[in-house]
C-alpha cells in the first residue's frame, strides 16, 4: 500500500513546493522540469537506442510549456508512460530502488492533474480557505492572475 501512497504524497509536496513560485516563473520553470524528466532514463539504457527518443520528444513539448500549462501536463503524461515501459521492460529510474519507475508512473500524473489546472497556488489556494473559515468576509484576491 505504501508503493501507492508513498509517490502521490510525492507529487502532492512537489506541487505545493512549485506553488511558492510566482507565475509566470512558475510555468517557465515547470517547463524546464519536464524537459530535464525526458533525460532522467538516459544513463539507464534499458532500452537501448529508444531511449534517445523521449528526450527529443520532451524537449519539443518543454518549449510548448514555456507558454502553456496544457503542454507541461502533456509531458509528464509522457513521461508517465516512459516509466511503465521501463517498469516493465527496462531498468528502474533509481537503478538501486527496483520499483522507482513504478513509484514515478503513480507521482507523475499528480503533477500533470496540477499543470492540466493551470498550476494554480496551492499556497493562495490554502490562505484562501482558511481566511474564508475565519470568517474575514472579505473576497480574497487570487495571487497569481496569470494563467495560460
Amino acid at each position: 500500500m505504501l508503493s501507492f501512497i508513498l509517490p502521490i504524497v510525492i507529487g502532492l509536496v512537489a506541487v505545493c513546493c512549485m506553488s511558492l513560485v510566482p507565475e509566470p516563473h512558475r510555468r517557465r520553470l515547470n517547463a524546464v522540469v519536464v524537459g530535464g524528466a525526458g533525460a532522467a532514463y538516459l544513463s539507464g539504457g534499458g532500452l537501448g537506442y529508444w531511449e534517445l527518443v523521449l528526450p527529443v520528444v520532451m524537449s519539443y513539448v518543454a518549449y510548448r510549456g514555456l507558454e502553456s500549462w496544457t503542454f507541461i501536463g502533456i509531458g509528464w503524461l509522457l513521461h508517465t508512460a516512459w516509466d511503465v515501459v521501463h517498469h516493465l521492460k527496462g531498468s528502474p529510474i533509481l537503478p538501486f530502488a527496483e520499483h522507482s519507475s513504478f513509484g514515478c508512473a503513480i507521482c507523475d500524473p499528480v503533477i500533470a492533474l496540477w499543470c492540466f489546472a493551470g498550476g494554480p497556488s496551492i499556497t493562495g489556494w490554502i490562505r484562501a480557505r482558511l481566511s474564508r473559515r475565519s470568517g474575514a468576509g472579505e473576497p480574497v484576491q487570487e495571487a497569481d492572475s496569470v494563467r495560460s
